[in-house]
């Protein structure tokens, strides 16, 4: 089948996968959890049951757990860190339903951290990550002990025009013509054309790093399912941002009780630096890490910063454990 005629149709019965469980040549751990109508591949790079604080990491539209190694590397010391590759992304098969909404997404997260039992996490989600760590942390603050937000995918009207194409692919048959036009791009060409979205400075990129992210795109291009994933949960991110009343992004944004650390690049095409102001309004008790030279993925172009930043939100809730108890 080619990724044209899978663009809008629905795979019954996708190839498998999922790599084998165990460790991978960096030293990260692939496991699968199986859990009620959906199979979901968690990526970690330490032993679980260590007594360090549990952290989950969520990607975004198009992205992997794998987005997140460098970060959680930098990490490894501080928290018990888990990437989850979506339903439908990475080595994820789709859910069995088909629920790619963020409600959907969010679903099959929730039920991730209420089958692991770890307790509250601190969670971390990048654009459209962050949009579902947004809507778990504001309606199940149980489960969320921090929040960290990596250019949330949140509510922006009208959006940069560098996010118009983006957008875009939720309209119906527009996906199906993007997919006949560029049918004979190289896939080197497709990871470049991605790379130069994503980062501020894709020079940063080496030609190490490049090769590995080609070879990593063009596998996931031969899946049977990955223009209906990318398509059906593009359409549930922009339905997201429809919605009004208590199921609005930004209501629920501010309904968040968890200490909150936002991320906002400067050079971010898809999501505009602006809404860095009116996301810190809108999380009750946030902080922000604001990096000029970063685009829409600062916890791989800039791990360093981030690591840094959060950190110091995991310092403040280790003081706020620590304080004494106030009794008068």
């Amino acid at each position: 089948m080619s990724s044209t005629e899978s663009t809008e149709a629905a795979v019954a019965d996708p190839a498998p996968t999922v790599p084998a469980a165990g460790a991978t040549a960096d030293g990260e751990t692939l496991r699968t959890v199986s859990l009620p109508g959906l199979s979901l591949t968690v990526r970690s790079r330490a032993p679980r049951a260590d007594g360090r604080a549990p952290a989950l990491f969520v990607h975004g539209l198009g992205g992997s757990s794998q987005n997140w190694s460098a970060l959680m590397e930098l990490l490894a010391d501080e928290v018990g860190g888990e990437a989850v590759d979506l339903p439908g992304f990475g080595f994820s098969p789709p859910p069995d339903d088909g629920d790619y909404s963020i409600n959907g997404h969010a679903r099959a997260v929730v039920a991730l951290l209420e089958s692991e039992r770890r307790g509250p996490v601190h969670l971390v989600g990048n654009s459209m990550g962050g949009t579902i760590a947004t809507r778990i942390a504001a309606l199940r603050p149980d489960l969320v002990r921090t929040l960290t937000l990596v250019s949330p995918a949140l509510p922006e009207l009208p959006p940069q025009r560098s996010a118009w194409p983006t957008a875009l692919a939720s309209v119906p048959g527009l996906p199906r013509l993007y997919a006949r036009a560029t049918r004979d791009w190289s896939t080197q060409r497709r990871t470049h054309a991605l790379i130069s979205l994503c980062y501020g400075d894709p020079s940063l990129i080496s030609a190490e790093e490049f090769a590995e992210d080609a070879r990593e795109y063009e596998r996931r291009l031969a899946l049977p399912y990955f223009w209906d994933a990318m398509v059906r949960s593009t359409r549930g991110l922009v339905n997201a941002y429809t919605l009004g009343g208590q199921h609005s992004l930004w209501r629920q944004a501010e309904r968040v009780l968890a200490p909150t650390l936002l991320v906002y690049g400067g050079r971010d095409k898809l999501v505009s630096f602006r809404m860095a102001a009116r996301a810190a309004k809108a999380f009750r008790d946030s902080r922000l890490l604001a990096i000029p030279d970063g685009g829409h993925v600062s916890m791989m172009e800039h791990p360093q910063l981030v690591a840094r930043a959060l950190r110091d939100l995991l310092a403040e809730d280790h003081r706020v454990d620590d304080a004494p108890l106030d009794r008068s």
